[in-house]
């Protein structure tokens, strides 16, 4: 292996573990802050430090970030959608935050 390719590999890791450590916290500023009600009203969540007992203990459920996704996007039960009120970027980070924070 050359040295180009090599620091080619270790500036890609790099960015890509940067990138993914930037989504994991927008992710967790979505769950607690941004989305309107905040998700920790209602879900427990072990990492966002949330108890919220009206909906599924998400570290209990598991849910994988395409469930998460879909129920932010269009809402479950009494679980209003945000996927007017949220962009894309914030839903993809909080379902990638939630998925990767209860263990999936």
């Amino acid at each position: 292996m050359s040295l180009r390719t090599l620091l080619f590999a270790v500036l890609a890791s790099a960015s890509a573990t940067s990138m993914a450590d930037e989504q994991l916290e927008l992710g967790k500023k979505v769950f607690t802050e941004q989305a309107q009600p905040s998700c920790t009203i209602c879900h427990a969540l072990n990492d966002a430090g949330s108890a919220g007992e009206i909906g599924p203990n998400l570290d209990e459920l598991k849910p994988s970030a395409e469930q998460v996704s879909n129920a932010v996007k269009s809402g479950v039960g009494i679980m209003p959608a945000f996927g007017d009120s949220l962009s894309e970027q914030q839903i993809k980070a909080v379902a990638h935050y939630v998925e990767s924070v209860t263990g999936k």
